[in-house]
């Protein structure tokens, strides 16, 4: 016997892994990419979703940033501004 009988079983226990692995998701899902059949569809709605996504978030960070700044010219002109005393 040459040592090599121990690479009968590790190897089957392999070849019988990779086959489960390969048959469920990732192996449809790594068949597909090698096949070209992608969805570039599902990509580009992606795309444009995330897209849409950040258009909004930049609008809502710009109104913020108004209310940010209208908020200061507040505080900043009270500060200045003198106090009228009440009557009474």
């Amino acid at each position: 016997m040459s040592g090599l009988e121990p690479l009968i079983p590790i190897s089957l226990f392999f070849s019988i892994a990779a086959v489960f692995i390969l048959r469920g998701p990732f192996g449809k899902a790594l068949a597909d990419r090698l096949g070209g059949r992608s969805s570039a569809a599902e990509d580009d709605t992606r795309t444009r979703l995330l897209e849409e996504q950040l258009e909004e978030v930049q609008y809502r960070l710009h109104d913020v940033e108004e209310r940010l700044d209208f908020a200061e010219r507040v505080v900043t002109h009270g500060r200045s501004a003198p106090q009228i005393e009440g009557e009474g």
